[in-house]
């Protein structure tokens, strides 16, 4: 569960690190508030949510199992322990 989460995260991190990389190849000053104006962080913000949406349609749409599978809960055969799968 963690890995989608911290794959989120990143998403919606990758366009600030993106401007702070480009403030610092600029040396405009990352940490100086004066670079980082109300307009800009909302563009940032807006792009990172968008990127973040965006990820969660692609991943709705191409992974998980085929339509129509049924579930089958992890059981016991022959006393062997038989991990839960789509069918």
């Amino acid at each position: 569960m963690i890995r989608p989460i911290l794959t989120q995260l990143a998403l919606f991190v990758a366009p600030f690190a993106a401007y702070a990389a480009f403030l610092w190849a600029t040396r405009a000053g990352v940490f100086h508030p004066a670079s980082w104006p109300l307009a800009t962080v909302a563009w940032l913000s807006v792009s990172a949510t968008i990127l973040v949406a965006g990820s969660f349609v692609l991943l709705a749409s191409f992974s998980g199992v085929p339509a129509g599978s049924a579930y089958v809960p992890a059981h016991m055969e022959n006393g062997r322990l038989v991990p839960g799968q789509a069918r």
